[in-house]
């Protein structure tokens, strides 16, 4: 009888490990395809003449991003601390190769330690894609691909480790489910600190008057847009570390919830600021939405849900208001989306999120924001400072594509 009860036990111990990493796998793929969303929309959002540097740089940065966190970041990260929690004793720099790849004591064995690297390595990458939106159409190549290097490798895999490799931050109860503040605010710093460096495009402010540079293609950062939120159930819905049906659920429902909101946000906020329907801002909403309840897509309820997409909604649209006023172009709406919404999503926790305090939520939102704005800005810094990190004056105004990479995005031959 003993033994029959225990080789039940193992079985159902299996079939729940292949349960959970099956999912965990499937959210891998999911969260994967918002590569290609973010390739599309910045593709989309901006002029045709970049739109190969753009995809060039949306295709290497995963590239970058997933094999820098394997030597490098992944070990800082995870599996924690090694003598409690704490800022800098980390357990060792990128992957360990275990012997048994099934073993991953510190996610209670729910799946394999190879699935739960590349599930962490996507967000990882995603924190630089971020970036590149937003300094889009002036950065050097090779600037922007140094700084995802360090980034990536470095600052991502510290600041999140404070929280979900059992750090400091987790001590504290800070509370960041998906990471509204570890992946999008962090990636949103990176971004503001990369157009402050680098200044805003050629004539896109004259004066006191915002100079409307046209994207590409509409259609394509709809589709971009749409590819993201279709990713983004995966970002959630893996963060869950399971495949627990009612845990998951709720994420899933909360995510998709918070993205609707946003855009109906986005598009009365946006109608009744510029008295028209901007479809950028709807699209934008959408992303807020989702950046906002990231953070929280566990602990709120689905009306909360709700509030918190609309409220980003709105704020996606005044944030983009507010850096124009500043003078600080962002081609595609990254710090506003991002970083604004991400600040928003991490507070909403210690509002909504049931046993969530509020004062964890605002100390991890200004120590994550701290380290990662002044990281990124020395980066930057010192980049611009040994290579240069923007294009010339001619570049610039001619297009990058034809200059760095000899073609264009969008050619039409008649023969």
């Amino acid at each position: 009888m003993e033994a029959n009860i225990a080789e039940t036990s193992s079985q159902i111990s299996n079939a729940l490990l292949t349960a959970n990493n099956v999912w965990m796998m499937v959210c891998i793929a999911l969260v994967f395809i918002m590569h290609l969303g973010f390739a599309g929309v910045e593709a989309g959002f901006t002029q045709a003449k970049n739109t190969v540097n753009i995809l060039f740089k949306n295709t290497l940065t995963p590239a970058i991003g997933i094999l820098s966190y394997a030597f490098i970041g992944f070990g800082l990260m995870y599996p924690g601390f090694v003598s409690g929690a704490g800022w800098f004793d980390f357990a060792g720099f990128g992957l360990i190769f275990p012997e048994n790849g099934n073993d991953v004591a510190y996610a209670d064995g729910g799946y394999t330690y190879w699935t739960d690297f590349l599930f962490q390595g996507m967000f990882a990458a995603t924190a630089a894609t971020i970036v590149s939106g937003a300094v889009a159409e002036r950065i050097k190549l090779n600037g922007y691909l140094v700084f995802t290097l360090i980034f990536v490798g470095l600052v991502y895999p510290i600041i999140g480790s404070w929280k979900w490799g059992g750090g400091a931050l987790d001590a504290l109860g800070f509370h960041d489910f998906a990471g509204s503040t570890l992946v999008h605010s962090v990636g949103g710093w990176g971004a503001l600190a990369g157009i402050i460096i680098l200044g805003p495009r050629i004539g896109k402010y004259v004066g006191k008057k915002v100079v409307d540079k046209p994207g590409s293609s509409v259609p394509l950062a709809t589709v971009g847009v749409f590819l993201l939120w279709f990713g983004w159930l995966g970002f959630n819905g893996g963060s869950v570390l399971s495949a627990d049906p009612g845990a998951t659920s709720l994420v899933l429902v909360n995510t998709s919830l918070a993205a609707a909101a946003g855009a109906i946000g986005g598009y009365i906020t946006g109608y009744l600021v510029f008295k028209r329907f901007d479809l950028g801002m709807v699209l934008n909403g959408i992303l807020a939405g989702l950046v906002g309840v990231t953070a929280g897509a566990d602990v709120v309820t689905p009306a909360e849900s709700v509030l918190i997409g609309a409220i980003a909604g709105v704020l996606v649209v005044f944030s983009s208001i507010g850096l124009d006023k500043l003078k600080l172009d962002d081609c595609v709406g990254a710090v506003s989306v991002h970083l604004t919404c991400g600040i928003w999503g991490t507070l909403a926790v210690g509002i909504f999120g049931e046993g969530k305090a509020f004062l964890p939520q605002v100390y991890g939102v200004l120590i994550c924001g701290a380290a990662a704005f002044l990281s990124a800005l020395v980066i930057f810094f010192f980049i611009d400072k040994m290579f240069g990190l923007r294009v010339s004056e001619e570049h610039e105004r001619e297009g990058l594509d034809s200059h760095e990479h000899g073609a264009r995005g969008y050619t039409i031959v008649y023969e």
